[in-house]
């Protein structure tokens, strides 16, 4: 089973020893359509975004205007209506996929932890790469040679214990952390 969940942030347990978690918030899903391989579309509130394709949508699975955005994904529902969040209940393990935060083009040092060069005396090599090549042979650069380039917007999949699940708010209580900033959507699916 999985769920559209939206990441609220982190805290702390108030226990010895204090336990670091992150609060998910399960988003009010409709299931709209149910295929035969156990997958499911299902729509869920996220902004503002509207146009034609979404009111089509809207129409055809009889949503309102809130219902916005569709995924797909595996439910344990039979039939169309509400998202069964039962599960949650009695899980105890979650695995835990959320995009990271994006941090645009970046060089060695940031994106590799590369340590640079000396930082005095004129060396005139401080933040720079530095060799990436071999001698004669073979005579050019190894692919996956660690170099500067785009770092971050890749999905990260964790697993999280549950701490707590409260059915009435939909919040989602798990231990450690997951990746990207407050408010990023993401998808929890039940390993045990």
């Amino acid at each position: 089973m999985e769920f559209i969940v939206e990441k609220i942030g982190m805290s702390r347990t108030v226990s010895v020893p204090s336990v670091p978690v992150t609060l998910l918030k399960v988003l009010d899903t409709k299931v709209c359509e149910i295929a035969e391989n156990g997958k499911a579309i299902v729509a869920f509130a996220n902004g503002k975004k509207f146009n034609k394709a979404i009111e089509g949508q809207q129409k055809k699975y009889n949503l309102s205007k809130e219902f916005n955005r569709f995924a797909t994904i595996s439910v344990a529902n039979t039939e169309a209506g509400d998202l069964d969040v039962s599960g949650l209940s009695d899980a105890n393990v979650l695995k835990s996929t959320f995009k990271t935060k994006g941090r645009g083009f970046a060089g060695g040092m940031k994106r590799w932890n590369f340590a640079g060069g000396p930082k005095s005396h004129g060396s005139r090599f401080h933040r720079a790469v530095g060799s990436i090549g071999n001698c004669e042979w073979p005579g050019r650069v190894q692919p996956g040679q660690k170099m500067p380039g785009h770092y971050g917007n890749t999905n990260v999949s964790v697993k999280n214990d549950i701490v707590s699940f409260d059915a009435e708010t939909g919040i989602l209580v798990v231990k450690g952390s997951v990746a990207g900033p407050n408010g990023a959507l993401g998808k929890v699916k039940v390993a045990k």
